[in-house]
């Protein structure tokens, strides 16, 4: 018997979350039930896996167990990039190996267009637009670092536009940038929005349970699942809950439960958008990784997301939102300084599970128990792309994306405690501070 030492407890002003479609969240479990296949975790990944499960299986009841309520976790808190390109961090041109890139390429295409299938076909309402992406630098270093994906786009055969700072400005409507980089297959959305829209639109043969957080797990011939009400006896489990499958007996010592912050302005007024100028609708990320993404919405509020912390138990901390919401409006005055009478109404975090070497994890874990782990901050093209292979293997598919994902080197392991958090914040502190302007 494991018990699960920690549970997702995420903070409840998610902007995102309150400003999408209000919905009525499935019961929590209660009582014993059985069933064939069971899967946790209602992100992108599980909802993957678990729509196509019900397509692979449509005799057998699917089940999904959600620890909270769909859209309010992880998956409905990014910045809502659902990116196409292949991005090593660990690579000079941040591409690498070709072999590798592409077969990034492929999997995040597919990924886009499962969900692009799914949102149409059921009408889900995510301010889904086909966007494309910004990239930008306002210092040396991160000029430095927009060169260098050049190069890796160009050996990629990736088309892109170079922007200078003093024509960016009436793309995003400020002059804060040097350099721009714009690439056109990024979709942007809103993510708490679209996790609902999904979970709302499940197979018949899906029954999802929300606010049901597993406490305890007994592996064995058969697997049972305990909660506060009750019990469910699964033959399969499938993980899908990305740092918390640590809590579950696998992966352990080898995510990296690391929060990133994010706070979203009231609508701006006409008067206010006017004097911003620019696109009514952009999404744009940093070509420093620890500098701040920024959106434009459909409803003409501006998002700013920078700042990180390690949270070794997965859970959120209520003094990193007092600390970075000043850093915030700091990175929002530089780029926006017309703006000065905006303020924030919205300011929360969200868990990204990361890797040392920026690998994830796909396949079996255990008899009868398998995983589509670690995403390393692509939940939403990665985590639909290899939610749904795992599905197909499981009932007995194979091509070259699940080939690659299962033969892919697997995360590594971390440093013990408490080596692991004082090497980690150290790292997070520096590269913070080193990020400069662009933070």
């Amino acid at each position: 018997m494991i018990k699960v030492s920690s549970l997702p407890s995420d903070d409840k002003t998610c902007g995102w979350y309150h400003l999408s479609k209000k919905r009525a969240a499935n019961p929590a479990h209660s009582g014993t039930s059985r069933a064939r296949w069971v899967i946790i975790g209602a992100g992108y990944t599980g909802l993957a896996a678990a729509r196509e499960m019900a397509k692979n299986f449509p005799n057998e009841e699917i089940v999904l167990v959600e620890a909270q309520e769909a859209g309010f976790g992880t998956a409905g808190r990014n910045a809502g990039f659902a990116i196409d390109l292949p991005h090593d961090i660990g690579a000079d041109d941040y591409i690498g190996d070709l072999h590798t890139a592409n077969m990034a390429l492929k999997l995040n295409l597919t990924g886009q267009q499962i969900l692009k299938s799914i949102v149409d076909e059921h009408e889900i309402d995510c301010q889904m637009r086909e966007s494309g992406k910004y990239q930008a630098a306002v210092e040396g270093r991160g000029i430095a670092i927009l060169e260098a994906y050049q190069r890796g786009l160009d050996k990629l055969g990736q088309s892109y536009e170079t922007i200078s700072g003093k024509d960016l400005s009436e793309h995003i409507g400020t002059s804060f940038y040097k350099q721009g980089l714009f690439t056109p297959g990024t979709i942007l959305i809103q993510p708490s929005a679209l996790v609902k829209g999904l979970a709302d639109t499940l197979p018949s043969n899906v029954t999802l349970y929300e606010n049901t957080p597993i406490t305890e797990v007994n592996y064995g011939e058969k697997i049972t699942l305990g909660h506060a009400n009750g019990k469910i006896i699964t033959d399969n489990l499938i993980l899908a809950n990305n740092a918390f499958g640590m809590r579950f007996g696998f992966l352990q010592g080898t995510m990296l439960p690391i929060f990133t912050y994010a706070s979203l302005t009231r609508p701006l007024t006409t008067d206010e958008q006017k004097s911003m100028g620019g696109k009514d609708f952009w999404g744009l990320i940093p070509a420093d990784p620890f500098g701040t993404t920024l959106r434009r919405t459909h409803d003409n509020r501006i998002l700013v997301r920078n700042s990180f912390s390690f949270n070794p138990d997965g859970r959120s901390k209520q003094k990193y939102l007092d600390r970075f919401i000043d850093r915030h409006r700091q990175s929002f005055k530089n780029r926006f300084p017309m703006l000065s009478n905006v303020d924030f109404e919205y300011t929360w975090g969200g868990s990204l599970a990361l890797s040392r070497n920026h690998q994830g994890f796909f396949g079996k874990l255990a008899p009868n128990v398998y995983g589509a782990l670690c995403c390393n901050g692509l939940g939403i093209t990665r985590g639909t792309v290899t939610g749904t292979l795992l599905a197909d293997w499981c009932a007995g598919d194979h091509n070259d994306m699940i080939d690659s994902l299962l033969t892919s080197p697997k995360p590594n392991g971390n440093l013990p405690e408490p080596l692991l958090s004082i090497g980690v914040n150290a790292n997070l502190w520096w590269n913070q501070k080193k990020a400069g302007l662009e933070s």
